[in-house]
């Protein structure tokens, strides 16, 4: 069983994320002579841009910052668009130098003395599989110097962090050196570039600083995202509070405004990360067993586990519908997931003496379709604890609470998400001379609901599947194309707000994902 069971996130992420409908596909255009004649900057100033955001504005994908993501970040491709309009061509960006980066899907990462970076597909069947990276990827600069930036920062023109959440960006203790491994609010990514500092400047005053004519600010999803990444658990990534997303947004947007008064950008809401494959890989289902282990597993765990639940019943300790949720069932086929429910009933004080051995399922339960299992669950699911063949995760051990979404905290990511939205137009709306809202959240539900998109002869689609998805391979960052694709609505959104007349980005000429290798 837990050989057999090892290959379900191999053949999960095939079935799901990397097949698809026969489409007629069309030859990308190749490179194309831009035409600047037509370009023009209506009542903005694209004498230097300056980008402000997470993950999606360093060019984060494939698990990883590395070279190549990062010469094709979403900030980037935005400035080549914006040189027919007095952009410069040199785009400063804090190098990474690391060609296949450093993966922080991955823990531990690097493990011994081997660093693993960006993913690709590899394998039959294809899986994402990070690649061996070097020394130079590992961020620290104890054991790893060149990490930190050397240049000026006031001569950047991309400050997109990842894995930072909005407030980060507004306190000296996200660059603080002597909080990493101890301070949750350090984040080594901005560290690089607040060293030698070490807890004196904060992201947004380093934007001020380098006093940009345009902005992008895109802070904010990591606020919900790596909260559901984590599983909704709180210890790992909590959940940003409405209310003080809203404050720290409106004290963000007012510091840059308040900067300088000719200073105007774009700001973007979020899409709904639950129709991300990172969230639609790992089916509720996902564990296939033959007769005979679902037969061992319902005598020597499900029988015991729901004759008790039977007994609490009869104790009036739980209802009988919560006991009807919690049995556990075992058939020949695809089985639901074994998880632990915090919404449940915690009846560990009732397994003592012959109970026990039930104390690991206190809160147990098996998924429904309500549930959402993240990507790096696939990982987990089936494996064996310590080498014990009979104690295996997601069959007979409940998963830890960071790879499994309840629908609880579903509804409190999305609401949150729908707030924060609320948040990011009301803020536009507010400075309608100064600011334009990219609705990225509306661009992705028409990809979704149209299946495929021809756009520049090239076909896209909202998943990784090569050749036409415009995610990487960690299911949740988009690829070069990808990226490619979410400028232009961020440029249709200048356009429209500030009357000017910038070119769309030719989503042919950048990178889709790769097909499998071996």
């Amino acid at each position: 069983m837990r050989n057999f069971i090892k290959l379900i996130y191999i053949v999960l992420f095939v079935a799901s994320a990397c097949s698809q409908d026969v489409i007629d596909l069309q030859e990308p255009e190749g490179p194309v002579e831009t035409n600047c004649s037509t370009v023009t900057a209506g009542t903005a100033d694209f004498s230097k841009f300056v980008a402000i955001g997470s993950s999606y504005v360093a060019g984060f994908q494939a698990g990883a910052l590395f070279n190549e993501g990062q010469d094709n970040s979403l900030a980037a491709i935005l400035n080549k668009q914006f040189e027919c309009a007095g952009a410069p061509a040199e785009f400063v960006q804090p190098s990474i130098k690391t060609a296949y980066g450093y993966n922080i899907f991955v823990s531990p990462n690097p493990m011994g003395s081997v660093v693993l970076g960006r993913m690709l597909l590899r394998g039959t069947p294809p899986t994402p599989t990070p690649l061996v990276s070097g020394p130079e990827a590992i961020p620290n600069p104890a054991v790893n110097p060149s990490f930190i930036y050397a240049g000026s920062k006031t001569d950047l023109n991309n400050f997109g962090i990842q894995a930072i959440v909005l407030g980060q960006a507004l306190i000296p203790e996200t660059g603080k050196w002597s909080g990493a491994g101890t301070d949750p609010r350090f984040n080594p990514f901005y560290g690089r570039l607040a060293y030698p500092g070490n807890g004196t400047s904060t992201l947004l005053g380093d934007v001020v600083g380098a006093g940009g004519s345009f902005f992008l600010f895109w802070l904010g999803m990591d606020d919900f995202l790596l909260h559901a990444a984590y599983g909704g658990d709180p210890a790992k990534a909590p959940l940003t509070a409405t209310a003080a997303f809203d404050a720290q947004y409106k004290l963000a947007i007012g510091g840059l405004l308040a900067s300088n008064p000719d200073l105007k950008g774009v700001v973007a809401n979020f899409p709904n990360i639950f129709k991300m494959p990172h969230f639609t890989a790992v089916a509720w289902n996902a564990v296939p067993l033959d007769a005979t282990t679902a037969g061992g597993l319902t005598a020597s765990l499900a029988s015991n586990y729901n004759a008790f639940l039977d007994a609490m019943v009869s104790n009036a300790v739980i209802t009988s519908d919560e006991s009807t949720k919690r049995k556990l069932t075992y058939v020949a086929g695809q089985n639901a997931i074994l998880i632990t429910d915090e919404t449940l009933t915690d009846l560990s004080p009732y397994m003592a003496g012959p109970f026990a051995g039930l104390l690991p399922y206190a809160r147990a339960r098996q998924t429904t379709k309500s549930d959402i299992l993240p990507l790096n669950a696939g990982s987990v699911i089936g494996t064996a604890i310590g080498g014990d063949a009979t104690k295996i995760y997601g069959v007979s051990v409940p998963l830890p609470d960071q790879y499994a979404l309840i629908p609880s905290e579903i509804l409190a990511i999305e609401s949150a998400r729908v707030a924060f939205n609320n948040t990011v137009k009301s803020v536009a709306d507010a400075n309608v001379t100064r600011i334009a809202f990219a609705d990225i959240d509306q661009a992705l539900e028409a990809l979704i609901s149209a299946q495929l998109m021809v756009i520049n002869n090239v076909s896209i689609s909202a998943n990784i599947n090569p050749p036409t998805g415009i995610y990487s391979e960690d299911g949740i960052h988009p690829n070069s194309r990808g990226y490619a694709f979410l400028s232009n609505t961020i440029i249709s959104a200048i356009n429209t707000r500030f009357g000017a007349t910038i070119l769309p980005a030719n989503i042919g000429l950048y990178q889709a994902t790769g097909l499998p290798i071996p």
